[in-house]
């Protein structure tokens, strides 16, 4: 009996004059992962622009693009972002190639502002999407038919896919990856790019450690102690005590370092924790609260209430959705 080759899925970029490189450099290294070794490659690549030719990214590199062709079908079409979006989404030609090929595809894509593009074309009304954090309000103001999730590292809605700003596209990608060949090759492909740890879609576009002011680092590795430690007992005291301080001077030259008490960076750091398990897991509440030093799963839902105005099931429901 002859069985019938598996056929690669065919993945398209679509790049644009003044496109983001990280955007396109991004996700062809997580796709390109797979390939490696297998028989025969999951994934077959192409760089894509409305006319083809030599188009410019915003750092000055140059690639080579295929054109785009009227009755060209791909598996996965992949917009990128950029400052030249801009310019691209009042490109009439281009938008009109979108919608349509966006019909012969599989799923239609987007990292950061390559959103604008879709929502110009009209393929995200009434949908969920995302873009770069910076963007979101413009994003917002434009199409307003659009249901923008600001946090989110990536969104998915049907057939649809948007993520967050540049490196959130190695992200989403590495989610397609899974989507098509499941977790564990998705997770052998971060493991060759060095990604310490996968993002997943609900996971927030920042992170608290952002928000913190190190005037000097003289507790970078204190705080990096309290993130691995986040089930221990956490008081003054103790920190005071690790770092040969008095309690009541370690509290004075904390806040003046950080900009904020021990206790408030110790709560936002458990919080952005639990999160992070809440969304991108099923483990249970109560072991996630015994994780991350709330003890208790009642205690983190009113800390989870406080500052992020949901409870943890609430949210992992939209994760799950």
């Amino acid at each position: 009996m002859i069985h019938a080759k598996p056929i690669s899925r065919k993945i398209g970029l679509l790049v644009f004059d003044d496109f983001q490189l990280l955007d396109m450099a991004g996700p062809t290294s997580v796709f390109e992962m797979p390939i490696r070794g297998m028989d025969p490659a999951p994934y077959e690549f192409t760089l894509y622009s409305q006319h083809g030719g030599s188009v410019r990214a915003s750092c000055g590199v140059r690639v080579h693009t295929e054109p785009l062709a009227e009755r060209m079908a791909l598996d996965t079409l992949i917009i990128s972002g950029g400052e030249g979006t801009r310019t691209a989404m009042h490109d009439g030609g281009l938008l009109t190639a979108i919608r349509s090929l966006s019909k012969r595809t599989r799923r239609t894509t987007s990292v950061c502002s390559g959103a604008f593009l879709l929502a110009a074309a009209g393929l995200l009304d009434g949908r969920k999407a995302t873009t770069h954090w910076r963007r979101c309000p413009d994003l917002t103001r434009r199409f307003p038919n659009v249901q923008v999730q600001a946090d989110r590292i990536y969104v998915r809605d049907d057939k649809f896919w948007t993520s967050a700003g540049i490196s959130a596209g190695i992200d989403l990608a590495l989610a397609l990856v899974e989507d098509d060949l499941g977790e564990e090759v998705a997770r052998k492909a971060a493991r060759e790019l060095v990604i310490h740890q996968r993002r997943h879609g609900g996971q927030s576009q920042f992170s608290v450690m952002q928000e913190v002011k190190l005037a000097s680092g003289k507790f970078d590795s204190l705080i990096s102690w309290i993130k691995t430690n986040l089930d221990s007992e956490l008081t003054v005291d103790i920190l005071a005590e690790k770092s040969r301080m008095s309690p009541r001077n370690f509290a004075r030259v904390f806040k003046t370092e950080t900009g904020t008490t021990p206790a408030r960076l110790i709560e936002k750091l458990r919080l952005e924790a639990a999160r992070d398990l809440v969304e991108g897991s099923t483990t249970s509440l109560q072991q996630i609260a015994q994780a991350t030093g709330f003890r208790e799963a009642d205690r983190m839902r009113l800390s989870f209430l406080r500052a992020y105005g949901q409870p943890p099931m609430v949210l992992r429901r939209q994760r799950e959705t």
